[in-house]
């Protein structure tokens, strides 16, 4: 839910409506999302919660410049969970492209519009087939460069 990198930091799970604001965490070189309110504590995000940025995502690649995607929306997803002691939190766009989290560039904000389904589908008493049916979604995203 968040990366590993964030162990010592406090954390929270994401609400829908919620703005939320991008911060490098005190005491760590990662960055992630915060409450705009709480900047200490981590908000966490499940893969496919979907995001609405209030302007074009800003990233670095740890260089002196940054760059712009040209989206103002995306989902969280992971990357590359199967390699450990690296950033696997990820956002990806409509283009297919992602960007890890730790890379998005400080005091931006995003709105959460959707958390991912994690209920069953259906109603147990009409439906009693589907009381074991999850919405199906990719454990990760494919690993695409950002260019």
């Amino acid at each position: 839910m968040c990366d590993y990198s964030l162990h010592a930091v406090a954390t929270r799970p994401a609400t829908v409506g919620e703005t939320i604001v991008t911060t490098t965490f005190r005491g760590t070189s990662t960055r992630g999302f915060a409450s705009e309110r709480d900047l200490s504590v981590a908000v966490c995000l499940l893969p496919g919660t979907e995001l609405a940025f209030a302007d074009n995502v800003r990233y670095d690649n740890r260089w002196i410049w940054t760059r712009t995607i040209n989206s103002r929306v995306g989902k969280f997803g992971k990357v590359d969970p199967h390699i450990p002691d690296r950033h696997h939190d990820a956002i990806e766009f409509p283009d297919g492209k992602y960007v890890l989290v730790t890379q998005l560039v400080e005091g931006q904000r995003a709105t959460v519009l959707q958390l991912p389904v994690t209920q069953p589908i259906g109603d147990e008493k009409q439906h009693p087939a589907t009381t074991e049916q999850q919405v199906e979604r990719p454990a990760t995203m494919p690993r695409l460069p950002i260019g």
